[in-house]
């Protein structure tokens, strides 16, 4: 009898031990799964925004209709709806994530070791260089989204990156880089709406802009504003 016993447990452990493998077998392979229709998927709603960026670049925003960007995406019209209720939310997100994404890379300019006066070259160098980048969305954002009614929705995004380039001259002016007499949120959007300026003159066809017109436009811009900001200039005046 214990003989009997003895042999039965081993068999058991076995048998368990294969129900539990197969079961994290069939968890991995329901993880996975899902993995695999969340990568499709995000993968599907980045086409979609794409194909809107060239649609509202070429046609503009408010003669495009869903349809166009359905068409330019190579997608069944009704499929977009399960992405995007309306072509306003895709603005909305076209905007949200693409201006996401310079704020991360703002932050990361702000957190670098370089003085105030070169940390505000490199956010302008961010911002200039788009155009050479990516023109279609640049034209997208400046003529769809800052000069309209749509901009009004996404303010705390804009106030984010205004108080980002604000901390940058708040940093200089406490260093003696920058006059302190000088009212930093002032000078910050002074010195944003220079730089939105020189990418509206691109879109509209108003400046020239091949690389060597890009690489001066943010020497310029920086001497211009930095020089305007630098303490240095006061104390030898």
């Amino acid at each position: 009898m214990r003989g009997s016993l003895r042999g039965t447990y081993p068999e058991r452990a076995l048998a368990d031990s294969s129900i539990a493998s197969g079961s994290i077998t069939q968890r991995s392979i329901a993880q996975q799964r899902s993995r695999d229709r969340q990568a499709a998927s995000e993968e599907k709603r980045r086409l979609i925004i794409d194909a809107a960026v060239r649609v509202f670049a070429r046609d503009g925003y408010h003669t495009s209709r869903v349809g166009d960007i359905a068409e330019e995406a190579g997608i069944a019209h009704g499929l977009l709806y399960h992405y995007f209720p309306s072509k306003e939310a895709v603005l909305a997100t076209l905007f949200r994530e693409n201006w996401g994404e310079l704020l991360e890379r703002f932050a990361k300019v702000e957190q670098s070791d370089e003085p105030a006066d070169e940390q505000l070259r490199g956010i302008a160098k961010i911002l200039l260089r788009t155009w050479r980048n990516d023109p279609d969305l640049v034209r997208v954002m400046v003529r769809e989204v800052a000069r309209s009614s749509h901009l009004q929705e996404q303010v705390d995004e804009l106030r984010m990156g205004f108080a980002t380039i604000q901390r940058v001259i708040e940093r200089g002016q406490a260093e003696g880089v920058f006059r302190a007499d000088l009212d930093p949120r002032l000078a910050s959007w002074i010195f944003y709406g220079g730089l939105e300026e020189i990418l509206t003159g691109w879109v509209l066809g108003q400046l020239p802009d091949g690389d060597e017109e890009v690489a001066r436009a943010e020497r310029t811009i920086i001497d211009v504003v930095c020089g305007g900001l630098s303490a240095r200039d006061v104390a030898a005046g």
